[in-house]
């Protein structure tokens, strides 16, 4: 095992904040704390300088939030791993923003000293931490989207089921007993609604959430 310390840094706008996250981090000798930053702005430019291996960054800040700041030091420095860090735990859009930035991570600020050391051991070793109540929420998120229907009309159902079984636009059309153009448009429209890219993506997307 490496003798060498965790690098790690502190993002948040609150003082007292820092404050007690460094008191936390300096009961374990493992862990270096390299800098402090009070926004994501201040963060982005600190971490080329001092490149920690981890950073506890808070979500909402002046300035430049978390999210903007994760996502930066992300594209610069690819092996910096991010733990978000929020007081808000009935925000589901923020876990999920904080992950597409690239947040390996995500506590709340009531967090154990003891759970707070696991979780930069594991985000430092590549492997995600997620707060319970953070779960929860990205299930329940995965659940309303397999609930819903995307706001299709019969017509377009009818044309992705067409789709689903393979059926090109010609096709479509002669079964339909409509014009190609009407289809072009109908598949262009699902395609909008369902958020995807092409006609493999809707496939996917459609067998997933049973929508034929």
């Amino acid at each position: 095992m490496s003798d060498e310390k965790i690098r790690v840094m502190i993002v948040d706008d609150h003082q007292v904040v820092r404050q007690g996250f460094t008191m936390m981090l300096t009961a374990f000798p493992e862990f270096e704390l390299v800098g402090e930053a009070k926004n994501g702005l201040h963060a982005v430019q600190l971490c080329q300088e001092l490149q920690p291996d981890v950073i506890l960054m808070d979500m909402v800040m002046p300035e430049m939030d978390g999210i903007e700041a994760t996502r930066r030091i992300r594209e610069q420095l690819a092996d910096t791993q991010v733990i978000a860090l929020t007081s808000f735990n009935d925000r589901r859009e923020l876990v999920e923003d904080a992950l597409q930035a690239g947040a390996l991570g995500y506590l709340f600020k009531d967090v154990s000293i003891d759970e707070l050391a696991q979780a930069i051991h594991k985000v430092h070793q590549g492997d995600p931490v997620l707060a319970p109540n953070a779960t929860r929420m990205l299930i329940q998120a995965t659940r309303d989207k397999s609930s819903q229907n995307f706001n299709l009309s019969e017509r377009e159902k009818e044309v992705l089921a067409l789709v689903v079984e393979g059926l090109n636009n010609p096709q479509i059309a002669e079964r339909l007993t409509i014009s190609r153009s009407t289809v072009k448009f109908h598949v262009s429209s699902i395609l909008s609604k369902l958020g995807v890219e092409n006609r493999s993506e809707a496939v996917a997307l459609a067998v997933q959430n049973k929508l034929v």
